[in-house]
């Protein structure tokens, strides 16, 4: 059987077909679940010539530092973002800070921009300064901020577009141009996997994701991807995902990620039509003070939007603040309500999955953020991030109709 050409092929073609090929012990179609912590060799001088890394090729050792079934997982996100290698890990962190450490270390400098996921966050306020990594917060979207906040030592330059919980967008070409060659732009692209938007096409130097959420899909596995140059992603792999960090995924987590990444091209097309639904309903709604969504003409974001994401696709995630006075309670007591009266939505903080999630993220995802903090990057005590499911846009919509209705 010929293979495919898939830098000739359709997004949908691709997700379904690269990194899978029969397997060559029995044919199987799917992948095999390679549930084994170690590999054995034919002879002694075998072994010693994979140790060495003397012969060619992809030839596991151990499941730490490679395993069948997560190679297949890490070839399929490569060529799903179009880089050269791909670094699969056990959760979206240890894609983070295996990424971070692969690329600082003492006396460098790295910019965050004011808004990230509250685990990077925790990184970027905690870990890395206690490793002597000095750490400048910029809005992103400010380019004249982040060409000043540039240093002889910056080493890299984080974000994520769209970010977590107020989606905004940045520019990631503009972004990659004030860095210059010697400065890796890092995007966390969890928010947005390809087929909505490819970052490193855009400019980016390195992409991750945590493929709990999207790129996996189901709400079953937990994971993380890490996407770029070959050389990148052997300093990644070697020196701290199988080091320092030791966080490969499970056999079967990489099992159920392929599984769930051949529906990425049909469920992000849903999740995309169905926030756009949920967005202009809470757009029009008297009682919601503002919609942060690139894909609604208001938002700040909406032109680079447009131009930086694909196929008329904005994304699932959508973040709302409620109105001040809301029947006489505030946005933070109102919003409680709104939440506690849904019946569809569950309140959880992941993302991406089938379910309608809904939460509160001064409570719960950026908790952990100082006040002070949460304030400048615009995530007040009443904001409201929802993570936009598979469900009948139509049945959402009449549950956010009866619980607003409720408060």
């Amino acid at each position: 059987m010929s293979k495919i050409d898939y830098s000739n092929v359709d997004f949908e073609t691709l997700i379904i077909h690269a990194g899978q090929d029969h397997d060559p012990a029995y044919g199987a179609l799917a992948t095999p679940i390679y549930q084994t912590s170690t590999f054995c060799f034919d002879t002694v001088e075998e072994g010693a010539a994979k140790f060495a890394k003397q012969v060619p090729g992809y030839h596991p050792v151990y499941s730490r530092s490679g395993n069948p079934t997560t190679r297949a997982f890490e070839l399929k996100c490569a060529a799903m973002e179009g880089g050269e290698d791909a670094v699969a890990t056990a959760s979206g962190m240890g894609a983070v800070g295996s990424t971070l450490l692969a690329f600082l270390q003492t006396g460098d400098h790295v910019i965050f921009d004011t808004s990230v996921y509250g685990g990077t966050d925790a990184v970027a306020s905690t870990n890395l300064p206690a490793l002597g990594i000095e750490v400048s917060r910029v809005d992103t979207a400010d380019l004249e901020a982040l060409k000043a906040a540039i240093k002889p030592n910056t080493k890299i330059i984080y974000f994520e577009t769209p970010n977590n919980p107020m989606i905004k967008v940045t520019d990631v070409a503009a972004v990659k141009k004030v860095a210059g060659e010697n400065i890796r732009v890092v995007v966390d692209a969890t928010f947005a996997p390809p087929p909505v938007q490819h970052v490193l096409k855009l400019g980016a130097d390195i992409v991750l994701h945590s493929i709990t959420k999207y790129i996996n899909g189901h709400g079953d596995a937990l994971g993380g991807i890490v996407v770029g140059s070959a050389a990148d992603m052997a300093l990644v792999r070697g020196k701290c995902m199988t080091k320092i960090n030791g966080c490969p995924p499970s056999p079967f987590n990489s099992y159920l990620v392929l599984r769930g990444m051949k529906t990425l091209a049909l469920r992000m097309k849903q999740h995309c039509d169905n926030a756009m639904a949920i967005a202009k309903y809470l757009d029009a709604n008297p009682y919601v003070k503002v919609v942060y969504y690139p894909g609604l003409e208001s938002d700040p974001g909406h032109e680079l939007a447009c131009r930086q994401m694909e196929n008329g696709m904005f994304g699932g995630m959508v973040s709302f603040e409620l109105a001040d006075d809301v029947k006489g309670m505030s946005s933070f007591e109102a919003g409680k309500k709104l939440l506690n009266n849904l019946k569809i939505p569950a309140i959880a903080v992941s993302l991406g999955d089938p379910d309608t999630l809904i939460e509160h993220p001064a409570s719960m995802t950026h908790a952990g953020v100082s006040k002070e903090d949460r304030l400048a990057a615009g995530i007040t005590d009443g904001l409201i991030r929802l993570s936009v499911g598979l469900e009948s846009a139509k049945d959402l919509i009449n549950d956010f109709e009866q619980a607003f209705a409720a408060i």
